[in-house]
């Protein structure tokens, strides 16, 4: 099982091109920065959709934009893996994601990972011209109108809510035929259908869902569209802290990743859980 880490990088903590070297310094895997393009003031939405939620972190209004940072992070290492965790797809533009996404590949030299969800705020999502109800719907059509790009010199895709017209889209992305797409977030049928689908890996947060529940709905997924399960590859995220036994049951469950939190700090904060996480990723 590999380590990396995940921050909200923003104004106000460790800058995103000094935490991917001191990250890769450290031997570990991959770095993960989230996105939220705003956050209404007058947000009625719970934090992550959870009645109960404390606050929200002031981190999710301050945050950089995640692929403009890990743009910079690429030309700054050379090892490290780069992820999104995660893009909110049915937020983005699919043509502009697919360029985005494929020339990060290409500049990394076939480094990133592409982590998607459907989000959960929705006044957030309605600033977009979004209906919450359809988020799944459009996500789903979206990657599925990127895929195309991605994989073929003409491409289009005809749906209910993505429409594009046979195009010329380059460049296509070092990873062929694409960056590993994983889906992040709380499970059911419909999502585990959907990784089975269009995904390579699913990402549950640790402690908030049943992973054997998640791990069995995806594996019935999967069969039903006539694909192997163990195609699906299961990373962990971390939110708090992390022992030893979270991560030997995590391995246990075949987990190929663990991702670990970092605080949206400065480097005098960072820096030493960075070292921490160093010694137990071995």
């Amino acid at each position: 099982m590999k380590f990396g880490v995940v921050i909200f990088p923003t104004d106000k903590s460790i800058q995103p091109v000094q935490l991917a070297q001191e990250v890769e310094a450290r031997g570990l895997e991959s770095l993960w920065f989230p996105e939220h393009s705003h956050i209404p003031t007058s947000r009625e939405t719970p934090w992550g959709g959870r009645k109960g939620a404390p606050p929200l972190p002031e981190c999710y209004w301050r945050s950089h934009d995640q692929l403009i940072a890990l743009a910079a992070c690429a030309g700054a290492t050379t090892t490290l893996r780069l992820g999104t965790g995660i893009t909110l797809v049915a937020q983005r533009d699919p043509l502009w994601l697919a360029k985005e996404v494929a020339s990060l590949d290409m500049i990394s030299g076939g480094r990133f990972e592409l982590g998607i969800g459907y989000g959960w705020c929705v006044e957030e999502m309605r600033n977009h011209g979004l209906e919450y109800s359809k988020r799944r719907a459009i996500l789903r059509e979206k990657i599925l109108a990127m895929k195309a790009l991605w994989t073929k010199d003409e491409a289009s895709y005809a749906g209910e809510y993505v429409n594009i017209e046979k195009s010329w889209a380059w460049p296509k992305p070092v990873q062929r035929p694409h960056p590993p797409i994983t889906l992040g977030g709380a499970i059911g049928p419909r999502t585990a259908d959907h990784i089975a689908e269009f995904c390579d890996g699913w990402m549950p947060i640790s402690g908030r869902y049943s992973i054997d529940e998640g791990l069995a709905m995806i594996g019935e997924a999967c069969r039903r569209r006539g694909r192997d399960p163990q195609e699906i590859r299961l990373g962990m995220f971390y939110l708090g802290a992390v022992d030893q036994k979270e991560l030997d049951a995590a391995r246990g469950r075949g987990a190929v990743r663990a991702i670990l939190p970092l605080p949206s700090e400065g480097a005098d904060q960072v820096l030493p859980l960075l070292d921490q996480y160093a010694k137990l990723s071995g």
